[in-house]
């Protein structure tokens, strides 16, 4: 059986737009945030994005996971690709600019010398990286949480997608939490045998080793549900015809403003864009 993330319905305002509506929205606004180096035009989607989801209602305990392994996964990205490196497209952005910190040090032996120079504009693309790349995760992690996992492949297939895509679409969403509720289950089966991973003693190795006993039987059972959901969809000739879904979704006047507002946002932003060359680097 399938698992899914931990949804319930909040009856927010998020969750009366149809779901089609919503992807629509998220993706062209993460088309039209992509845009924009500007740290004004930056903070105006970023405050979209906080705004749609406070409207979910979600709290911070549902979602502190996501939360802190996006922060932690953008903090390491911005650290290593811009403040410490300078990749990550700084070097195609920022030419000079004003030193905050310099310095350069020559190895005794070889004589290299190692200099770094961290710039104020440096910093401030820093941080519109990090608001540009908060706001798109906070546009998107409130899906799986703000949508009835019933409704994905009618989701998807109302897009456009095609029936296998659509039904490829609602497995892939499905599996992080089928993997971890197997997780579950074998751990508590393994701990019900006496079995104990969080064992002081022994190396790193031996810690590695003692998670066969955990790994094993996911990875197969994980390979035995795909075989069955293979199985049964090639039963039931899938992809030989046109298919039905259990679930029927209808656009209502809040859908059409939502992707009507989502059209004229990207539209806007692409003429800010490229046609009055607004939304570039700035530094104040």
């Amino acid at each position: 059986m399938l698992a899914s993330f931990s949804y319930r319905n909040r009856h927010s305002l998020v969750e009366t737009f149809d779901p089609r509506a919503r992807w629509i929205f998220s993706l062209l606004v993460l088309f039209t945030v992509v845009f924009f180096w500007d740290i004004r035009f930056l903070a105006f989607f970023f405050a979209l994005t906080m705004l749609q989801y406070y409207f979910t209602r979600l709290t911070w305990q549902e979602t502190k996971g996501a939360w802190i392994l996006i922060f932690v996964l953008t903090t390491m990205m911005i650290l290593v690709n811009t403040i410490i490196t300078g990749a990550g497209g700084i070097s195609g952005v920022i030419t000079g600019g004003t030193p905050v910190i310099q310095w350069q040090w020559t190895f005794p032996i070889t004589h290299w010398s190692v200099q770094y120079v961290l710039t104020v504009e440096r910093l401030w693309f820093a941080v519109a990286q990090y608001l540009r790349v908060i706001a798109i995760g906070a546009l998107f992690l409130i899906i799986p949480f703000t949508m009835d996992p019933r409704t994905y492949g009618i989701t998807f297939k109302g897009i456009g997608f095609p029936d296998k895509l659509a039904f490829t679409m609602d497995l892939a969403f499905r599996f992080i939490p089928t993997l971890a509720r197997d997780y579950q289950v074998t751990i508590d089966a393994q701990r019900a045998r006496g079995y104990e991973i969080k064992t002081a003693s022994g190396g790193v190795f031996d810690r590695i080793k003692r998670t066969a006993p955990l790994i094993v039987p996911v990875t197969m059972n994980s390979i035995l549900v795909g075989e069955d959901i293979a199985n049964a969809m090639e039963l039931r000739c899938f992809g030989l015809m046109k298919r039905t879904w259990v679930e029927a979704l209808k656009f209502r006047t809040r859908d059409y403003v939502l992707m009507g507002f989502s059209v004229a946002l990207f539209v806007t932003g692409l003429i800010l864009r490229y046609g009055f060359n607004l939304g570039g680097f700035w530094v104040p």
